[in-house]
């Protein structure tokens, strides 16, 4: 039954949100929550007009909920997709936070940098300018700046807010940078080192007799920091695995799924929470992963 349908219902349950009989609110809170998202302009209309701090905290909590459960929808739906969107992965991260952001603002000021990126290249550039390129645009043209996962900040994580400010962490700065490339043929992805993610170049090379792009070696010679553009040789890369003894994994670096890079990213978000003892959101995060895993 829809709420314009069961109008009347929807009225009483609202005078019960504030009952003290917290089993009550419970059952009242579930049968709200079928409602979706359309009940929420009701319950702000209600959260605008009492004086009573336990209702505007159970309405706030209802809301978040209804959100909250609209993302894992959503969520559930980005797994199942054959070909999943970094772009759209960042956004329904940056939803759980800011549910009624503008995908319209982020998406136009991501084609802007497309577009600046789009005019420099051409066939003739070499990886390493390939990269500058987009380091340009993205670091200098654009300014953006990464910060360390270190710092806890958990703004850092949010798409909506790393496009605005300009300020984000190797995750959502990296979200720009993958995307972008992807969009523009140019073969950088990410790849899983210990503590941390960078982007590697992956030049394909072919045999002259076989041009069969599945039978390509793979080669890896170029890493890029999604903080801060800097390149990086394989040198770097395998002197940073051996600090974290783990040399051997030189040889073995292959291109993070798009399904393992959303849940680092939000395993990274839960810890954040977690260090800043916000637990609830944390056990939050941590279901989502739960449903990605799923997926």
């Amino acid at each position: 039954m829809t709420l314009l349908q069961n109008e009347k219902e929807v009225i009483a349950l609202m005078r019960l949100i504030d009952d003290p009989d917290l089993e009550i609110f419970e059952m009242v809170s579930q049968k709200l929550l079928t409602y979706g998202t359309g009940i929420i302009p009701k319950l702000e209309q209600l959260w605008g007009f009492t004086d009573s701090s336990i209702m505007t905290d159970r309405i706030e909590y209802l809301i978040h909920q209804i959100y909250f459960q609209q993302l894992q929808t959503e969520l559930i739906k980005w797994t199942q997709n054959s070909a999943p969107s970094l772009l759209e992965a960042g956004i329904l991260i940056a939803k759980y936070r800011y549910p009624d952001l503008d995908k319209e603002l982020i998406l136009h000021q991501f084609e802007l940098m497309r577009r600046n990126i789009w005019l420099e290249l051409n066939n003739s550039l070499s990886p390493l300018e390939q990269i500058n390129i987009v380091n340009s645009i993205v670091f200098n043209f654009f300014r953006f700046k990464g910060h360390e996962l270190s710092e806890l900040n958990p703004e850092h994580f949010f798409l909506n807010k790393t496009i605005d400010n300009k300020h984000g962490n190797a995750y959502t700065i990296g979200i720009i940078y993958l995307s972008l490339c992807e969009q523009l043929d140019i073969p950088i992805f990410a790849i899983d080192l210990p503590h941390q993610f960078v982007m590697a170049y992956f030049e394909h090379n072919y045999s002259f007799m076989d041009l069969n792009e599945s039978n390509a070696i793979q080669q890896l010679q170029l890493f890029i920091d999604p903080i801060n553009g800097i390149v990086y040789n394989k040198k770097d890369i395998e002197t940073f695995l051996i600090k974290n003894e783990q040399p051997e994994k030189i040889n073995n670096l292959k291109a993070l799924d798009k399904n393992d890079f959303f849940a680092l990213m939000l395993k990274s978000l839960s810890h954040t929470y977690y260090e800043t003892r916000a637990f609830d959101l944390a056990d939050e995060i941590e279901s989502l992963i739960i449903l990605l895993n799923k997926g």
